[in-house]
């Protein structure tokens, strides 16, 4: 029997009970329980306190320690860390005897990091050595502590049900030898009987690469793709807390969207553009290397099949699969009039976005102009736009807010579809500021003001999803599957 790799998300991992109900055991006894290697995130809101909030930016222990501002915050923050990470072990645990053996886990952890940042912190006060030139180390090692909680916690659990599960570490810990992503994978699972164990591995894997250099938070994705290449896995699976569907059903409505069955790894690439990961795209790049197909299901509805996603699925018919954007974008305008005709400006621009690690989601550009659609904070964007003007003293660098919606599919060569996306918009009395279509025809993104993203979704998706459907099949009624 040929194995399959599955990984379990931040969301879907904290929801103890149904992801032992729904997706570890889910009515499987014996041998059945195998042949599976499991892959597990953080809990929910972890690596938030161990960086820094992905979302708000509020500081976590690794942002108060590189800012040094006050000398002991970071080891107060990082005192929290230890508690919210016992109230989660009782949560998951209860009176269980295992209660103390995961608080034991999460104290020598805690403990051990604490100490290597107090000495860290004790060695930097000497000249001869900057604790910026140490900061990366310090961040893999603490978002490291996140997944090496969630998984040790899982592997207790489904021993207490008589399940042969194995605690896999990638983390290094107290590992005094370096080595290669592979190479980690490698030795870790050597020995390892698929089908008699049942590995619930970290999604952090230390490495020489540096797992949070390279991928920052999408390395646990990158481990389990490396992990289904590395062993020809018959199937990588990730369970999300929602189907991949044809919007977000918060916005459309669940009566409205439609599951997405199949589809290829092109549209998975421009999901993760738009910042909803089916899956990072290194990962999707690995998985689609190696040949492993990938699948991914609903934590929350176990029996349906769920999207499956190939390098091979090339549809006939021509349709839009998915609507969705960004709401929050920064359109990053740089103006030169003597830019006509002259090389170097696209890769001054490129440069000053990549060195603040600017997101870049699209671009484009004519005779004097060009412009950058991008996803990040405002002073990063600032200090980008600081870097070109001292650089160009003629040009003029401009920012704008606005929201980017794209409509995505394997296939999106349908007659007349940007004319009734744009007449979908005038109807709607949205005004768009601006449109753009490559001819791989896998998306089609249209830009808008961000108080009219919702509306735009919305009406994107009637026109060019729910209309065409009812206009292709029949009945739309009868063929939805509510996210």
């Amino acid at each position: 029997m040929t194995h399959t790799v599955e990984k379990i998300g931040g969301t879907s991992i904290a929801n103890t009970p149904v992801i032992l109900d729904n997706v570890l055991i889910n009515g499987r006894e014996g041998d059945d329980l195998y042949n599976r290697i499991f892959v597990v995130s953080a809990y929910a809101g972890m690596t938030n306190l161990l960086l820094e909030h992905k979302k708000s930016g509020k500081p976590g222990v690794y942002a108060l320690f590189a800012k040094a501002e006050n000398k002991w915050q970071w080891s107060e923050a990082l005192t929290e860390l230890s508690e919210a990470m016992r109230e989660k072990n009782h949560e998951v645990f209860g009176d269980h005897p295992d209660r103390k053996v995961a608080d034991n886990f999460v104290l020598e952890r805690v403990e051990g990091v604490r100490n290597c940042l107090i000495d860290l912190h004790r060695l930097c006060s000497y000249g001869q050595f900057r604790l910026d030139e140490h900061l990366m180390t310090v961040r893999e090692m603490l978002a490291a502590l996140g997944e090496a909680h969630s998984a040790h916690n899982t592997s207790l659990l489904l021993r207490q049900r008589d399940i042969n599960s194995v605690f896999v570490d990638f983390t290094g810990w107290r590992d005094d030898e370096k080595m290669s992503l592979d190479d980690r994978i490698r030795t870790s699972l050597q020995g390892i009987d698929f089908s008699k164990e049942l590995p619930i591995c970290t999604g952090y894997a230390s490495c020489v690469e540096g797992m949070v250099k390279l991928y920052d938070r999408g390395y646990t994705e990158v481990t389990f793709s490396r992990i289904g290449a590395l062993t020809n896995a018959a199937e990588a699976i990730i369970h999300k807390e929602f189907h991949l569907s044809s919007a977000d059903p918060k916005l459309v409505g669940n009566d409205k969207v439609m599951k997405i069955g199949k589809t290829n790894y092109d549209v998975a690439d421009q999901l993760s553009n738009m910042g909803m990961e089916a899956v990072h795209p290194k990962a999707a790049k690995g998985l689609r290397q190696a040949g492993v197909p990938l699948r991914v299901k609903n934590t929350f509805d176990p029996t349906d099949a769920g999207t499956i996603i190939t390098d091979d699925f090339h549809p006939e018919e021509a349709r839009a699969e998915i609507v969705t954007g960004i709401k929050n974008l920064y359109a990053f305008e740089l103006f030169e009039q003597d830019m006509v005709g002259v090389k170097g400006y696209d890769a001054e621009a490129l440069k000053a976005l990549t060195r603040h690690k600017v997101w870049i989601v699209s671009k484009s550009s004519n005779a004097n102009t060009i412009t950058h659609y991008v996803d990040c904070t405002r002073e990063s964007l600032n200090r980008a736009a600081a870097d070109l003007e001292a650089l160009y003293e003629n040009a003029e660098v401009t920012t704008r807010e606005l929201a980017i919606v794209s409509v995505i599919g394997a296939n999106l060569d349908v007659p007349g579809m940007t004319a009734k996306a744009t007449s979908a918009l005038y109807d709607a009395n949205i005004n768009m500021l601006g449109l753009q279509k490559l001819t791989r025809s896998t998306d089609l993104q249209l830009f808008v003001a961000k108080e009219d993203y919702d509306e735009a979704v919305r009406v994107l998706h009637k026109a060019l999803v729910e209309d065409e459907t009812a206009h292709r099949d029949g009945d739309p009624a009868e063929i939805r599957t509510a996210a």
